[in-house]
């Protein structure tokens, strides 16, 4: 059975348009990190590229950091606690803000071409949706770091 998997994609006024290249790999992304984990239900996912400013702000307002970052996420369930039955349908994870500044830089930093940096940011904030956090302990920290790697080794990105 193919999975269902809806992505609304969104960026801020600084990037009026959005490459199909960079998309599709974040729609690859997301895709292989819900197969990976193997959600038993159609998923809905809204994307938005996003400036330094506006993703700083969003950084201040929701977790008091007073600094750009990454990409955030915005999960609709905590901790991964999905309603069975409000989920039968389709579950709508929440959202996923990816600083199209930063990756360029962290590309450029870790060697990795910017599509490739995208899908795993994309990946890393999938996993947030799912109930991963990375923060809580050392031991959720590796295990979400031997996830994004096994996911990031299956992607052709």
């Amino acid at each position: 059975m193919k999975r269902e998997l809806f992505i609304s994609f969104s960026a801020t006024e600084s990037f009026p348009e959005v490459d199909y290249s960079l998309k599709l790999a974040v729609r690859r992304a997301i895709y292989a990190t819900l197969e990976h984990e193997e959600l038993p239900y159609p998923a809905e996912v809204s994307v938005t590229f996003a400036s330094a400013e506006y993703i700083h702000s969003l950084n201040k307002q929701f977790r008091g950091v007073n600094r750009p970052t990454d990409v955030l996420s915005f999960p609709l369930y905590e901790d991964g606690n999905f309603d069975p039955v409000e989920c039968s349908m389709g579950a709508c994870l929440g959202d996923i803000v990816i600083s199209v500044p930063r990756a360029m830089e962290q590309a450029g930093e870790v060697g990795n071409s910017f599509i490739r940096e995208v899908a795993f940011l994309a990946v890393h904030s999938t996993l947030h949706l799912l109930g991963y956090d990375h923060e809580r302990s050392e031991d959720e920290d590796k295990l979400q770091c031997k996830i994004q790697k096994e996911i990031m080794n299956s992607l052709e990105v």
